[in-house]
């Protein structure tokens, strides 16, 4: 009853249109982007949202907006830093390969971000949630890894991969992994590896493979061919954003 009582407030409460959020990690600006609800009663949850490789982007900027439709107050994230976006895909994965491979500075960049969120009038601090998109997915996956204070994680096509020194320890946020069935960036050995992680780390987590779905499957930008390895996939984008609801609304 309390779950479905929190549906129909939700569902109830306008949105507010988003606007940029500026904010920092020590000396280094972030320029986000904010949505929320303008009329909810007492405080509602907060979800924070990772870019993919590209930076933030009007793909971002409109799932905050359709996550503040459903009531939550959304940060789409900075984690390159003010004015920096790559110009193409080899500037991109240069740029994500710096936070790939200092997993240490992408944490710190995600909690900077959480911590805007919190900072934020009307967000429930306590109720809070980093979902991520490709690079941003895996930004989720270390959300979880690192410990830090939210209820739970969404991987939308994220790379689950871990660097070789890593160690898995006590994950306590529910964890729900987005993933595209056919994607040949995340090959079948990275999906048993992380399998292998959650378990070791005792996770709660839930892992969904969507058949015919390759990388990038809830981007409307990346091209309807599958061959590329990177493709929207409308059945995968739907179903995918219909489990996030149904996980929001049991860790919330």
């Amino acid at each position: 009853m309390r779950s479905a009582a929190l549906a129909l407030s939700l569902a109830a409460l306008p949105m507010f249109g988003g606007q940029p959020l500026t904010y920092a990690d020590g000396a280094t600006k972030l320029a986000g982007y904010l949505a929320k609800p303008s009329a909810a009663k007492g405080k509602v949850p907060g979800v924070v949202v990772i870019h993919q490789w590209m930076g933030l982007t009007d793909h971002e900027r409109k799932v905050s907006d359709n996550l503040a439709k459903l009531g939550y107050v959304a940060l789409a994230a900075d984690i390159y830093g003010e004015g920096v976006r790559p110009a193409n895909t080899a500037e991109a994965g240069k740029l994500a390969g710096q936070y790939r491979g200092d997993r240490a500075l992408y944490r710190r960049r995600i909690a900077a971000a959480l911590d805007a969120l919190k900072a934020q009038k009307g967000v429930d601090g306590s109720r809070v949630a980093v979902i991520g998109f490709c690079f941003g997915g895996t930004g989720a996956l270390e959300a979880a890894r690192a410990g830090l204070p939210v209820k739970g994680v969404v991987s939308f096509h994220g790379g689950l991969d871990v660097p070789a020194d890593f160690k898995p320890g006590p994950i306590s946020a529910k964890v729900l992994v987005c993933h595209g069935a056919d994607d040949p960036f995340v090959p079948a050995k990275d999906v048993a590896a992380f399998q292998d992680e959650m378990r070791a780390s005792k996770a709660d987590y839930v892992f969904v493979a969507y058949a015919g779905a390759v990388h990038a499957f809830t981007q409307k930008e990346a091209g309807s061919d599958n061959s590329k390895g990177a493709a929207y996939n409308e059945a995968a984008h739907r179903r995918s954003w219909q489990h996030m609801k149904d996980f929001f609304q049991e860790i919330f």
